[in-house]
């Protein structure tokens, strides 16, 4: 048996990182015993354990996993060495052949030709033969037995790219003892609990259907309420801060991203073209359309549409922009990968001048934003080109200049806003650098959630000029911009962050009226008509059921206000308030609570306050 591992970045070399990685080199000594005549990938370490890749000879599920556990504590007990040796080029391939591992043999080439290495690292453990720079255990016998667990399956395309075979990787946990692999599984499996795909199921937010297609989300009633809440603070908020509203088409003429460059850099994300025929006169007339999959073009067609003036700079332009991308069916998950998406979108044209000014701006309003959805773990990523991409002009605007100083100029605003970031190479857009906001969401993965990008390509190929001062044409710099992101990542975002216990303002169901006994529907229905003509979104619950009943309905779609009523309540004009996730119950006169409640709307309260209404 034979595999090549590879770690992708060095890692501490302390005992749980030599455990986890000597544990990816048993897991796939056992894959092998289970499948033989599997292809192996890579099997590093990661944060909580460790992971690795594989061309199956027959597909794994993750029923086979206690059984494969089992195999991998069969090999831990017979306390196999790891024998360690390097051999120089000739040998290194020799031995890769006799391995008849194809994709070890291309990166090992790779390592040899761009990094310069004069031998390669080979481990040893049983049957068991790997490339890798370790380091490892010297006998599985020091690896504890009852520390490990297999978690989940997934998809990956070798080497992180998607023109690549797509391998299955096994996900293990691993820890230093059984009690802290316990912990980090219960915290596991409460993230679980917060997965927006099961959230958004149970609380009628979303579905896909598959006869409208793969990753093209229908939102339902409660799902749409979210969506017009976060349009509503997005133009509120760019209303304040300067922008202009603007409505553009789903499609466009394909030269339009001919001429924008987009084309060579999307044209694999896009969906096909669309032929279209039409009779002008006597003349048949073709046209090629396509599905947008980014707003900027249009956008830009509209600054272009009359003369600008260097006074007239900055103009922000703004939309909820639906785009398509035809992502791999493989990546596509939930509302974080999917094919049709709302963008909150805007583009900011400005002289160089105006840059730091502009960006800073943006940079407050993702400050704000945050603040009000309580989001606080959060960093700041500045995405670079890599001049050094073996895709090269393929990936970026070949312009190493204009790279250079517009990446200073980002620099030199986070450095001056006094912002923590941490520089990220071969991240940046294909028309520039960027600043990404990365989260780690509950469930563990790491995302951008919201972007800002500076553009010093697209404006000149798209032929964006402005009279400046001197009364010579000079092209803007665009700064592209989504703080809330898509409506789709966004709200799968929140979903997980708030368990999906919205905040009142935010909540599908704002309010919903419990009664005791029917006889007090007409009490019920004079509140939430009294409500809704203030546009609260209230109810009144089924009155079939008991009141309790009710109560743990209204918990199990997370309403955040529920208010029982009965002959005391109708009889002195009060409402019996229960918050969701609070047992405590609060009796007030109804007109207090309208006023309370309307406050809190108002100001988007993360919290319900009662105090100082």
């Amino acid at each position: 048996m034979a595999g090549l591992e590879h770690s992708g970045e060095r890692s501490p070399r302390d005992a749980l990182y030599r455990i986890r990685h000597s544990l990816a080199h048993v897991l796939a000594q056992a894959v092998l015993e289970l499948r033989p005549g599997s292809t192996l990938g890579f099997g590093p370490p990661i944060a909580d354990g460790f992971y690795y890749d594989f061309i199956l000879s027959e597909p794994i599920s993750e029923e086979d996993f206690p059984e494969l556990e089992r195999l991998m504590k069969r090999i831990l007990k017979k306390g196999q060495r790891f024998d360690h040796e390097e051999l120089p080029f000739d040998a290194a391939m020799a031995r890769l052949d006799e391995m008849g591992e194809p994709y070890k043999r291309e990166y090992a080439e790779e390592l040899f030709e761009n990094q310069g290495i004069e031998n390669l690292s080979f481990y040893r453990n049983g049957p068991f033969l790997d490339m890798c720079e370790g380091p490892h255990v010297a006998t599985t016998r020091e690896i504890p037995r009852d520390a490990f667990k297999l978690r989940n399956l997934a998809g990956a395309y070798w080497r992180g790219d998607s023109d690549n075979v797509m391998m299955t990787r096994i996900y293990a946990w691993s820890f230093e003892d059984k009690a802290a692999l316990d912990v980090h599984v219960k915290r596991w499996d409460e993230a679980q609990a917060r997965d927006h795909k099961k959230l958004g199921r149970e609380l009628g937010i979303f579905v896909i259907d598959n006869l409208v297609g793969r990753g093209l989300p229908l939102w339902l009633p409660n799902g749409t309420v979210i969506r017009d809440e976060l349009e509503k603070l997005a133009k509120e908020t760019e209303f304040q801060d300067g922008y202009l509203r603007v409505a553009t088409p789903h499609l466009a003429r394909v030269e339009l991203f001919e001429k924008s460059g987009h084309l060579p850099y999307y044209e694999q994300d896009m969906y096909p073209l669309m032929e279209v025929r039409e009779q002008r006169g006597s003349e048949e007339v073709r046209e090629a359309y396509v599905l947008r999959p980014m707003n900027c073009p249009h956008h830009h067609r509209i600054y272009a549409s009359q003369p600008r003036s260097y006074r007239d700079l900055p103009v922000r332009l703004a939309e909820y922009g639906q785009c398509y991308r035809f992502e791999d069916s493989g990546a596509v998950s939930g509302l974080v990968r999917v094919r049709g998406m709302c963008m909150n979108d805007a583009h900011i044209y400005c002289t160089e001048e105006q840059i730091k000014v502009e960006f800073k701006a943006v940079m407050r309003l993702y400050t704000r934003a945050y603040e009000l959805f309580g989001i606080s773990d959060y960093g700041i990523r500045l995405s670079l080109w890599d001049p050094d991409d073996p895709k090269g002009k393929q990936k970026y605007v070949n312009n190493p200049a204009a790279w250079a100083h517009c990446e200073q100029i980002l620099r030199e605003v986070l450095d001056e806003m006094g912002v923590d970031y941490v520089e990220a190479k071969g991240e940046a857009a294909f028309y520039g650098p960027k600043i990404d906001i990365q989260v780690v969401t509950v469930t563990g993965r790491e995302e951008s959630l919201s972007t800002v990008q500076l553009d010093f390509a697209v404006p000149a190929s798209m032929g964006l000029v402005y009279k400046g001062s001197d009364g010579q044409e000079h092209t803007p710099y665009c700064i592209h911009r989504a703080p809330l992101s898509t409506h789709e990542r966004f709200v799968a975002f929140l979903l997980e962050h708030y368990a999906g216990a919205f905040p009142t303002w935010l909540a599908p169901v704002q309010v919903q009226v419990i009664t005791v006994s029917d006889q007090f529907d007409d009490y019920a229905d004079e509140i939430v008509t009294r409500l809704r003509e203030s546009f609260v979104r209230a109810e009144v619950a089924p009155s079939s059921e008991t009141v309790s009943k009710k109560i743990r309905e209204g918990a199990t779609h997370k309403i955040p206000n529920l208010l029982i009523v009965g002959e005391r309540e109708k009889g002195d004009r009060t409402v019996t308030l229960r918050r969701y996730g609070i047992r405590e119950q609060v009796t007030m006169p109804l007109e207090k609570f309208e006023q309370v409640l309307l406050e809190n709307i108002s100001k988007r309260s993360l919290a319900f306050e009662l105090a100082g209404s």
